[in-house]
């Protein structure tokens, strides 16, 4: 996607259409959540593994294994935390991991966890044409509905950049959400061109993302910067203002982040805290869509 080098020459015509081409529209806030819980809970990890790098075009031995770390040791702690808890969530895979691993892919369906869309091999979405991005989630779609027995309902963006095509090609396929953008803390109707698509959005944030405090990164230079009991608070604190306002909880994860010794503890502690202040509804991003879908 390129860029203007004078955006205050861009005429009105093209920043409205900009501004218009993906949009919130009608916000998805229920009255109320699935057996009167005080809020909704939505945890889902990112299976990036061994793509982070591949799909940025690299070919680091060093960088591969940190993703395999991410396979071999951190989903199963991740695995080992939600089945003590009992809670469901939501893994979005790209369709080379499920492909090198695909009994990994297997094990968390088995499991009772969503697995959705997460790209081909981590591509950035913003710098595909139309057709190339239809042809990825298709082949993506395919590989993953062989391993989970049906065509996936959800998609998340690979570094959470969309191109002006993602919405529209998602609708067609009938996608049911994406998990993206940033709009709002509660999940809206995605609008293309002002035109409703019937996809519901399950927003992201960076503040509930355990990459941006945690990640280790030599191109560009980024070291952990915020030390696990802060990120907890943080984390904390979003889920109290969502039990404060009956809204949702929402938070991504990624294995080869979260998973080392000294921060498994972090999902751990959330899934505490919020059970202690229950009720509260843990679910998948999928069920979660549905619910604010039918009951908004």
């Amino acid at each position: 996607m390129t860029r203007r080098t004078d955006p205050w020459n861009t005429p009105e015509t093209e920043w409205r259409a900009l501004v218009e081409r993906v949009r919130a529209g009608r916000a998805l806030k229920p009255k109320f959540w699935p057996g009167g819980a005080r809020c909704a809970v939505a945890l889902s990890f990112d299976c990036d593994h061994e793509t982070f790098e591949l799909g940025a075009g690299g070919r680091a031995i060093g960088r591969l294994a940190w993703g395999e770390f991410g396979r071999r040791v951190g989903v199963p702690r991740i695995m080992d935390v939600l089945r003590r808890h009992d809670v469901p969530a939501s893994f979005f895979m790209p369709a080379v991991c499920a492909q090198i691993d695909p009994d990994e892919t297997r094990r968390l369906v088995d499991a009772g966890h969503e697995v959705g869309l997460h790209g081909w091999i981590h591509e950035n979405n913003s710098l595909l044409d139309a057709a190339t991005e239809r042809d990825l989630i298709l082949r993506a779609r395919d590989v993953l509905a062989d391993l989970i027995g049906e065509a996936p309902v959800g998609f998340r963006s690979a570094n959470w950049d969309l191109s002006p095509h993602t919405v529209d090609i998602i609708a067609e396929l009938g996608i049911e959400y994406d998990s993206s953008l940033m709009a709002d803390e509660a999940c809206y109707e995605l609008l293309s061109d002002g035109q409703p698509t019937g996809v519901v959005e399950v927003p992201v944030e960076w503040l509930r993302d355990d990459a941006v405090y945690l990640m280790f990164n030599r191109e560009p230079a980024t070291r952990p910067w915020t030390p696990p009991d802060a990120v907890f608070d943080i984390f904390r604190r979003e889920l109290d203002a969502a039990l404060t306002e009956g809204g949702l909880f929402q938070l991504v994860m990624h294995p080869f982040v979260i998973g080392y010794r000294s921060r498994i503890w972090i999902l751990d502690r959330i899934i505490d805290h919020a059970k202690a202040a229950g009720p509260v509804w843990f679910a998948t991003h999928s069920e979660v869509a549905r619910w604010v879908r039918d009951n908004s």
